[in-house]
C-alpha cells in the first residue's frame, strides 16, 4: 500500500528541512520509536525536525505524491501510541516550532506554534496576568499534542477542556494544502466546524502548525483544600454533594494513600498527611479573598459533616508546591514502582466513580495484580494502572487482556467512555470499536477518508 523511502526521497527531505534536521537508520534515537508508556513501538524510516508551516507543506506534498506514511510527534508524552509511526515512513517532530507568536490583549487570545510546551504557555499567560485554563498533568506536553487529544486536566471541572479554548487553527492537509480554520471570534455557526473535527483527531486528519487560543483574566486568589476521608467511598460520595451546594471548585482530585506513598518515595518529599486511606484535593479561585474563603469554608464544613476526618487549608506557596507536586508525579511514581504498566483512561458519570474504583479493587484481588488509580473526581475521568511487577510475558499479556476487557465493559455499563483525555491512538482502538459499534466507526472512517483519501497521515490509529 505504501511506498518505501528512497535515497531520492531522503535528499528531497534534506532539501526542504536541511541536512541536520533529517535523520535515518541508526542516526535516529530509539526513544522516537515509542511514547511515554512504551507499549507500542516502531522505528520511523526518517525523522524530520520541522520549523515552519511551509516546510511541513512541502514534506506533505512529497509524501502525498509518493504515498509515504507520515506521523507527527511533539514531546512524545502520550500514553496510547498516537505518535508512534506504526507503518514506518516519516516521523515529523514539531518541538522546534516552539514560538509564542502573539498576545492579543484586546481579543484575549494568544497565538502559538504547536511545539510550545504547556508549562511555557501557562507561565507566559500568568506573567501577563492571564490564565490558560486547560491543565493536564503532563506539563511538558506540547500544545499541539494537547489539541490533538483534546486534553482536559484538573481544572476541567470549572473551566472545561482544550476544545473550549481553541479559537482558530492553521493546518496542513495530507496533500500539503495549508488551511486556516476558525478565527478570533467568540461565536461561529458558519457551517460544519472543521476546527472542532481536528481537535481530538490525534494527527489523523491534518497537521496543526499554529493555534489561536482563548485566555481568561488571571484570578487574583487561589487556595487548595486537602480533605482526608476514612475510605474511598465516602471521599467520592462527597463530590456530588459539593456540586449540590452550588459551589464549583476549580479542581477536585481523588487520591489513595498507596498512590501518595508512591509519590513520596519517587520525589523524596513528604506529603502533608498520609495517615488516611482516601483524600480529595480541591482548589478554589476567584478575584476576592472573601469569595474564595467563603466557598472553601462552606465545602470544608460540608465534607466534615458527611464524614471527612479533617480539612487542611493549603494556602502557602510551600504547601501548594508540596501537595500539587505530589499530585503531578503520580504517573511517574506508579511507573517507577513496577517493571511495566499499562493504563485504562476511562470516564464515567461522577456518581459512578466510587463503584468503578471499588470494581478495580475487586478485580485486582481476583487477578492477583496491583491496580492503583487516581483521577479527576469532579468530572469522572479515572486513570487506572495495571502493574506488571513480576508477571511472566504470557501472564502479563493475559492479565492485560482480561483486565482491560472487564474495565472497559464496566465503564460502558455505567454509561462511560473508553477515554477521558489521553485519546485512542493505536493501543485502545479495538476497545473504541467494541463500544461504539459499526455506524459511528463507519462515520469516523468516512471523515478520515474525506480529509486523507490515501490514508498516509498517522495511519493505523483510532478507527483503522
Amino acid at each position: 500500500m505504501y511506498n518505501s523511502l528512497t535515497e531520492k526521497d531522503i535528499q528531497a527531505l534534506k532539501n526542504i528541512a536541511g541536512d541536520a534536521n533529517v535523520l535515518t537508520g541508526d542516526e535516529i534515537n530509539p526513544d522516537f520509536s515509542h511514547d511515554e508508556l512504551g507499549g507500542v513501538s516502531k522505528m520511523p524510516d526518517a525523522l524530520v525536525s520541522v520549523r515552519t508551516t511551509e516546510e511541513i507543506s512541502a514534506i506533505m506534498k512529497l509524501a502525498w505524491e509518493r504515498c509515504i506514511p507520515v506521523t507527527v510527534r511533539g514531546s512524545g508524552t502520550g500514553l496510547v501510541g498516537s505518535a508512534v509511526p506504526v507503518c514506518g515512513g516519516i516521523l515529523l517532530e514539531t518541538t522546534k516550532m516552539n514560538k509564542i507568536l502573539e498576545l492579543d490583549r484586546d481579543n484575549l487570545t494568544v497565538t502559538v506554534e504547536p511545539g510550545v510546551l504547556l508549562m511555557e504557555l501557562a507561565a507566559f499567560a500568568e506573567e501577563n496576568d492571564f490564565l490558560y485554563p486547560p491543565d493536564p498533568g503532563e506539563k511538558s506536553a506540547t500544545i499541539g499534542g494537547n489539541i490533538s487529544t483534546n486534553a482536559g486536566g484538573m481544572r476541567a471541572v470549572k473551566y472545561g477542556v482544550t476544545r473550549d479554548y481553541v479559537r482558530a487553527l492553521t493546518v496542513v492537509m495530507p496533500n500539503g494544502e495549508i488551511l486556516k480554520l476558525g478565527g478570533k471570534v467568540a461565536k461561529n455557526s458558519s457551517g460544519y466546524s472543521l476546527k472542532d473535527l481536528v481537535i481530538g483527531s490525534e494527527g489523523t486528519l491534518c497537521i496543526i502548525t499554529e493555534a489561536v487560543l482563548k485566555l481568561l483574566p488571571l484570578p487574583k486568589v487561589s487556595v487548595s483544600l486537602l480533605v482526608p476521608f476514612p475510605d474511598m467511598k465516602s471521599a467520592i460520595e462527597a463530590v456530588p454533594r459539593i456540586f449540590g451546594s452550588k459551589i464549583t471548585p476549580t479542581a477536585i482530585e481523588y487520591m489513595s494513600r498507596d498512590t501518595i506513598l508512591f509519590a513520596e518515595d519517587y520525589l523524596g518529599k513528604k506529603f502533608p498527611d498520609t495517615k488516611n486511606d482516601a483524600y480529595i484535593l480541591l482548589t478554589f479561585d476567584g478575584n476576592t479573598e472573601y469569595q474564595v474563603e467563603e466557598d472553601m469554608k462552606a465545602v470544608a464544613d460540608l465534607c466534615l459533616s458527611i464524614g471527612a476526618i479533617d480539612a487542611y487549608i493549603v494556602d502557602t506557596e510551600e504547601r501548594k508546591k508540596s501537595v500539587w507536586s505530589a499530585r503531578g508525579a503520580f504517573l511517574e511514581a506508579i511507573k517507577a514502582s513496577t517493571t511495566e504498566m499499562d493504563e485504562c483512561d476511562v470516564v464515567v458519570p461522577v456518581n459512578r466513580v466510587d463503584e468503578f474504583i471499588k470494581f478495580t479493587h475487586s478485580l485486582a484481588k481476583e487477578m492477583n495484580v496491583r491496580i492503583p488509580s487516581f483521577g479527576h473526581a469532579g468530572d469522572g475521568n479515572l486513570h487506572v494502572y495495571i502493574c506488571r511487577d513480576t508477571l511472566s510475558d504470557a501472564d502479563w499479556e493475559n492479565t492485560l487482556t482480561i483486565c482491560f476487557d472487564r474495565m472497559y465493559k464496566k465503564a460502558d455499563e455505567f454509561g462511560g467512555l473508553v477515554s477521558g483525555e489521553h485519546g485512542i491512538g493505536f493501543a485502545k482502538k479495538e476497545y473504541l470499536k467494541k463500544q461504539y459499534g459499526d455506524t459511528p466507526i463507519r462515520l469516523m472512517q468516512g471523515i478520515k477518508k474525506v480529509f486523507d483519501e490515501k490514508n498516509i497521515l498517522n495511519p493505523g490509529k483510532i478507527c483503522f
